[in-house]
């Protein structure tokens, strides 16, 4: 691949699931970790992404507030969690895992909802706390400087105590053999914990990350009740998805 090729391809990477791991994109792209080392350091001076070790994290999380005016696909997005929020009743407990599409779900909750939200998603959080009838629990004391969410034994052991009604998930990949997956260990554990402890399982994901895959197995495709895309439930693309036993919205 040519250096602008290698560039274009990192920020879409970037665009899909907001980090990207340097030893990732040496196996995606056939190059060297002083090749990506040298890519993510000039898309850095650009000022197009952040250089951390490792490797980068998107725009968006270059304040504490997560900013809004560099989500992908914000308007697919929004799509999404207009659809979310119709599952979602009074005096419900609802799980939360992080990404911008739950973020996009949180701004969306209808003012006159009472339910309870239990995450470690520390831009959900701030969009809950102004909820005028929503009960926050946060769950963890550790947080994942990368996903912007509390993980680590705290956080487990907290969310195995709950019984939920609903899990919304927000989703880096998901395909027909191997389920909804993930790149991030930590996170990966606490997703798991999460569906585990609920009745039904969300999965909220872009067209885009539809028969694509990570390295790390959150759930199964059985595991999980909903599937909510931009796009019209009748799309070609989710049929197969409905075919396993998937409620497509």
């Amino acid at each position: 691949m040519l250096k602008k090729e290698r560039q274009a391809y990192i920020l879409h990477k970037l665009d899909l699931h907001n980090k990207v791991v340097n030893t990732s994109l040496c196996t995606d792209m056939g190059v060297s970790e002083d090749t990506v080392r040298r890519d993510l350091q000039e898309l850095s001076q650009a000022g197009k992404l952040i250089k951390v070790h490792g490797g980068a994290l998107s725009l968006a999380f270059n304040e504490v507030r997560f900013d809004s005016s560099n989500v992908y696909s914000q308007s697919k997005k929004v799509r999404i969690a207009e659809k979310a929020i119709r599952l979602i009743q009074n005096n419900m407990y609802v799980l939360t895992s992080g990404g911008t599409t739950i973020l996009e779900m949180a701004k969306q909750l209808p003012p006159q909802l009472k339910a309870t939200f239990i995450t470690g998603s520390i831009p959900a959080l701030n969009v809950y706390i102004t909820h005028p009838n929503i009960n926050v629990v946060v769950v963890g004391d550790k947080v994942n400087k990368v996903a912007r969410i509390t993980v680590g034994a705290s956080a487990l052991s907290k969310i195995r105590e709950v019984n939920a009604d609903l899990c919304f998930l927000g989703t880096n990949a998901i395909d027909l053999q191997r389920g909804i997956t993930d790149n991030d260990w930590e996170v990966v554990e606490l997703k798991k914990a999460m569906v585990a402890a609920s009745a039904k399982t969300v999965c909220l994901a872009i067209s885009e990350k539809l028969n694509s895959f990570e390295a790390l197995q959150v759930c199964v495709l059985k595991q999980i009740d909903y599937l909510i895309t931009e796009l019209d439930p009748d799309d070609p693309l989710l049929q197969p998805y409905v075919a396993a036993g998937i409620t497509v919205l």
